[in-house]
Formats: structure tokens, C-alpha cells, sequence
């Protein structure tokens, strides 16, 4: 079995979605496809229509830095678009992160006041602070972040913008993947995704890539409706590893709301302000 085509099936995805209109040309009125076809593709990006299919087809994995900023910008992708196919073409693959944080790291998260968690490449969370875990079922120690938004019922009572929360997640999913998507763990978590939920399978298809910069909604059953900014930092001592953080906007409802869940923990467990 040859080596899986991950550049190609990326270019593809990607021209897929952009529309002549967008781009400035004129459809015609007998065209078949929505997005842009691989000569119109090929001319927008300055390169030729045979050297965009060896590409797409996986037989040229190794374009240049200038080629692929020209395709990136004919196909309008943002910046994490942009640095996700770079590494899709010139992979370097990391260790596997370790299944643990450092207790470093621990001690670090539960003197956060906001709710922080520590999850891996394939989303499994590997630590989280008292408060993150009061907030959400969904970032229990040992969850999977894909698994329980997709398959899990009570996710749309935590997420009420359930479409929003899953998008967000499987962007994030595959900006993860870029380092060494051939990983067997990765792959199997997608194909096992794909296979549980359709609307999993449509996203990751779609090709969004990174976590957005935004606000997650999460209803609480006892201090009801968080409006949350989400914040994702590198930990580099940990290779594989990711911080994530929730805080809210001084003195807003959500504040408060966060306030009074903190106030409702064991004492033993409350750390931050």
C-alpha cells in the first residue's frame, strides 16, 4: 500500500471550496463543479495546470516555499491554512507525546482562576483544573475532546451551538495532525470519527484547519450560560502537548457565572484568585 496522499488530498479539499465568483472569474453556464477547476487553480497560482495535478496526485510531494504561498493565496487561505499545507510538504515528524503532564505543569494549571486544560495530539485530555473539570464532563481526565462532542448526548446540552463546538474541534484535530499525519493512533481516531458521525466526516472533508480565535458557548446546569474566550498555547518543553485556557471579560455575566461555580467546589480543590 502506497504512502497516503495527505498534500494532495488537502489541495483538493481546499479547491473544492473556492468558488469562481470569489476569485473574480465567470463560471459560464454549463459548469459542473462548484469550486474552482485544477487549470483555473493552476493559472490563479502562476504554475501549470500538469505540475498542480502531479501535485494532487501525489507524484511531486516536494514543492517549493514559493509555489506553495502561491496556491495558498489563489485559494485565499488564512495563515493557519497557510502553515498547515507548508508542513504537509515538508512533514517533521516529533516524538509521540508522553500520556502524562509534568507535575510542573499540573501545579501550574491549578493555580489558574479560569478553567485550563492539558490535552494531547489526538485530543485526549491529560490533565485539567478543578474548575475546567466542574464546567464540563467534556474535559474530564482520560476524555477524548472529538470523541465526546461527537458521541456523547450530552455534549448538545454542554454545547447549545453544537455545530460551532464540533467545527472547533476537528479544526483544531487537524491542525494537531500536520507534524506526522500518518500517524496509526490519528489515523484510526479519524477513520473511527468518520465512520460514528457523518457530521464529523463533512468537517474533517471541509479541511478547516486550527482553533479560531472566539468565544465558546457553554450552558452550565447550575450557573447556566458561559460566553467563554478560547486560548491554545504550545507547552514546548512538552512536545505534543497543548494548554488550553477559558477565561471570561472582567466584570461580565460570564465572570460572575465562573465566580460562583468556583465558589461551589470543595475547598480543598479551589486554587487561583
Amino acid at each position: 500500500m502506497g504512502k497516503a496522499n495527505h498534500l494532495g488530498e488537502y489541495l483538493r479539499a481546499r479547491r473544492a471550496r473556492v468558488t469562481p465568483a470569489e476569485v473574480g472569474l465567470v463560471p459560464g453556464p454549463r459548469r459542473r463543479l462548484a469550486g474552482l477547476r485544477r487549470d483555473e487553480l493552476a493559472m490563479l497560482a502562476g504554475i501549470s495546470s500538469e505540475y498542480l495535478q502531479r501535485l494532487e496526485q501525489g507524484r511531486d510531494r516536494h514543492p517549493s516555499t514559493e509555489v506553495l504561498n502561491s496556491i495558498a493565496r489563489a485559494l485565499r487561505m488564512d495563515a493557519k491554512a497557510t502553515a498547515y499545507l507548508h508542513q504537509l510538504a515538508s512533514p517533521t515528524s516529533r516524538p509521540h507525546p508522553a500520556a502524562h503532564v509534568s507535575t510542573a505543569i499540573a501545579e501550574l494549571i491549578d493555580q489558574f482562576p479560569m478553567p485550563a486544560v492539558v490535552v494531547s495530539r489526538y485530543q485526549d485530555v491529560l490533565a485539567a483544573n478543578p474548575i475546567a473539570r466542574a464546567l464540563s464532563p467534556g474535559y474530564d481526565v482520560g476524555q477524548n475532546l472529538s470523541r465526546w462532542r461527537f458521541l456523547d448526548p450530552v455534549a448538545k446540552q454542554v454545547h447549545p451551538d453544537w455545530d460551532d463546538a464540533t467545527a472547533v474541534a476537528v479544526r483544531g484535530l487537524r491542525a494537531l495532525s500536520a507534524d506526522d499525519p500518518d500517524d496509526p493512533r490519528l489515523r484510526a481516531l479519524v477513520s473511527e470519527l468518520s465512520s460514528a458521525s457523518e457530521r464529523f466526516k463533512q468537517l474533517w472533508e471541509h479541511a478547516d484547519v486550527g482553533y479560531p480565535k472566539g468565544i465558546i458557548h457553554i450552558r452550565h446546569p447550575e450557573v447556566g450560560d458561559l460566553y467563554l474566550t478560547r486560548t491554545q498555547l504550545d507547552l514546548a518543553q512538552s512536545p505534543g502537548q497543548y494548554l488550553l485556557t477559558l477565561h471570561a471579560p472582567a466584570n461580565s455575566a460570564s465572570m460572575f457565572a465562573l465566580d460562583q461555580l468556583r465558589a461551589s467546589l470543595p475547598s480543598d480543590s479551589v486554587s487561583g484568585r
